[in-house]
């Protein structure tokens, strides 16, 4: 089997670096990894970092878009360049643990599924840790409620639709049409994969969230009110 990862990346340069030593890192049996870097238009050192780790790993591909187009189109590009049976996202600001890719590979491994999501909502609010600010909080909130709107909108479960960590076949993504350029590729990949067909199981992960002043780009309000559209609108259109 090959894994695809697909890393996008913008204005990361704190955490690039890191995040590429675990990738690099991830051992899975029976998995080979191609790891694709999607510069979207990063205007600090990040390309640059980038590039210095490609020269020492080959087996790093970097897409460098000479402008930021948003989340959603670095995505697209490296799906649009993935060789692999499967993808996997993988965020660059170090809140997903890498080694927990693993664990959604198990389920497609031993053949449960083509499409796994890392949940990290299937548990009540942590008012000691993840959710002790009201911002966070809402973050929660809003969430919870977005993967119950899908839930309701798609028929089938889920607890938390907005996570980055979503790993499907080549195969179930052929065809489909994606066209988000910014966050809304979560409800978007999700909706149309459920319109497709494909069930989607999903695998506890840990995370470690970071906040607004550590870079954190996601506005839970406005992005949360583009999502709820988003699956709105792809419940009746392609």
């Amino acid at each position: 089997m090959k894994l695809s990862i697909i890393i996008p990346v913008f204005n990361e340069e704190k955490t690039i670096l890191p995040v590429l030593e675990k990738v690099n890192k991830v051992v899975i049996d029976d998995v080979r990894k191609q790891i694709i870097v999607v510069n979207d238009g990063s205007t600090d050192k990040t390309i640059n970092k980038i590039k210095n780790f490609a020269t020492k790993n080959p087996n790093i591909e970097i897409i460098n878009h000479s402008k930021n187009q948003g989340k959603g189109a670095a995505v697209i590009s490296g799906i649009k360049n993935a060789t692999g049976d499967f993808i996997v996202i993988q965020d660059a600001d170090l809140e997903y643990n890498p080694e927990d890719i693993g664990k959604l590979v198990k389920l497609v491994q031993d053949k449960k599924t083509q499409v796994v999501y890392g949940t990290r909502l299937n548990r009540l609010p942590s008012f000691s840790r993840d959710e002790r600010t009201p911002q966070f909080l809402l973050h929660y909130a809003g969430n919870k409620f977005l993967s119950l709107v899908t839930s309701m909108l798609y028929g089938e479960w889920i607890t938390d639709m907005e996570t980055c960590y979503k790993l499907f076949s080549k195969k179930s993504i052929d065809g489909i049409n994606l066209k988000a350029k910014g966050f809304e590729l979560e409800p978007e990949i999700t909706a149309k994969l459920m319109r497709k067909g494909y069930k989607i199981l999903e695998v506890p992960i840990s995370t470690n969230p970071r906040g607004y002043s550590e870079g954190k780009k996601l506005n839970t309000v406005r992005d949360g009110l583009i999502a709820f559209w988003t699956l709105l609108k792809y419940r009746i259109v392609d």
